[in-house]
């Protein structure tokens, strides 16, 4: 008898791809084969992207597409499940935007019972799922909930059998991998920490003293320690990082572990604190500018990654020139520059009027993209 096959199509970033690798692992459990290609497959799984409404688009026109060719080829359609970042619209809208899905899968039901199907050289880690911080743009916490650390015993099984597989090279990834282990004290409160280092463990209520970074070792710190003693792994990546909580701790060990990777990416979104206020970035230009300091003062062969968004609700020319004039000093190695587009449902969508014309959001993107990626960085010393 023929086993039934799976087609997973994914659209978005390296979490997406993660966790496509962790709905194979559960359709082999199944005992489900991959199919070649989603043009013939028992089932195919979009698992989607919502981070703009182009990406959005993008999974719709596939879907779209899709159908158009089992249609004119007369081929019966496999059961689509549609999952990913686009479940925030809810079931009756998206089965109303896409009539052809039969099944959607909420992203936090993806879970870690059964091994990932890899299949390259080195393995993408999820080392938490969800997100806090609600930036102001941002759909993740409501299309992947609220942030959730997986146990130090879950994460160290799993590199141990990496390990064991031949796997050399791991990336840690987390919408703040910074906060790993601390989503419990609350962001308000981990602020606090930051501001004042003189905090002790009897400073703090019963059931949040456990959560303590304890004496100078934040847990993300302690995580990248751990995960380094083992001497198969040559190279452990990291991402993403917010500016607001990445610690001195972090920076020395980033400095002083060269099995870390010497690029770290580190979003700054807008170079105008005005902008990041009304992002709830919840650090400032300067902030930013401290922390890239000290991680090239730690390591100058350490080189920096952004993201940067043009067009947020109410942006003036004079603060998207504060983002240019950051732009020119940061030397940044790669700069991933997007145009912003309200996601219904955020509080930017709520409370900020989209009042800045597509034609000039692209004319920003357009500057930020030659200074930042076309430009001969290089050949630019660091200013700052």
């Amino acid at each position: 008898m023929k086993k039934k096959s799976y087609y997973i199509h994914t659209f978005g970033c390296q979490s997406n791809k993660s966790d496509s690798e962790r709905i194979a692992g559960d359709y082999q459990a199944r005992g489900y084969v991959e199919a070649e290609s989603w043009h013939d497959c028992d089932e195919l799984v979009v698992n989607t992207c919502a981070v703009r409404q182009r990406a959005e688009d993008k999974a719709r026109g596939f879907l779209y597409n899709a159908m158009v060719y089992f249609n004119e080829n007369g081929i019966a359609r496999p059961k689509i499940i549609l999952t990913g970042c686009m479940v925030h619209h809810g079931y009756e809208k998206l089965y109303e935007m896409m009539p052809m899905v039969d099944e959607i899968l909420p992203i936090n039901e993806v879970g870690f019972n059964q091994a990932a199907i890899r299949d390259q050289k080195h393995a993408w880690l999820p080392i938490s799922t969800g997100c806090n911080s609600f930036c102001t743009y941002c759909i993740v916490p409501y299309s992947r909930g609220r942030e959730k650390s997986r146990s130090m015993e879950s994460i160290m099984e799993e590199v141990k059998s990496l390990v064991e597989k031949g796997y050399c090279e791991i990336t840690l990834l987390g919408m703040n991998v910074n906060s790993w282990g601390l989503e419990k004290l609350g962001i308000g409160f981990r602020k606090l920490m930051m501001e004042n280092k003189e905090f002790q463990r009897e400073d703090l209520p019963d059931n949040q003293s456990q959560y303590l970074k304890p004496k100078g070792t934040p847990p993300f710190v302690k995580l990248l320690q751990e995960i380094s003693k083992f001497d198969e792994i040559k190279k452990i990546r990291f991402m993403s990082s917010n500016p607001w909580d990445f610690h001195d701790e972090l920076i020395e060990e980033v400095g002083n572990n060269k099995k870390i990777d010497r690029y770290v990416h580190l979003p700054i979104q807008s170079g105008s604190n005005a902008v990041l206020y009304r992002m709830n970035r919840g650090y400032t230009r300067e902030r930013y500018i401290e922390v890239v300091q000290k991680l090239r003062k730690a390591d100058p062969n350490i080189v920096i990654g952004t993201d940067i968004v043009v067009g947020f609700a109410g942006e003036t020319e004079e603060e998207f020139q504060e983002t240019v004039d950051l732009a020119k000093q940061m030397n940044w190695m790669v700069g991933f520059v997007a145009i912003y587009s309200p996601r219904p449902g955020t509080a930017g969508w709520k409370i900020y009027p989209d009042n800045i014309p597509h034609k000039e959001k692209k004319r920003r993107w357009e500057v930020l993209d030659q200074i930042i990626n076309k430009d001969n960085l290089s050949q630019r010393p660091v200013v700052i």
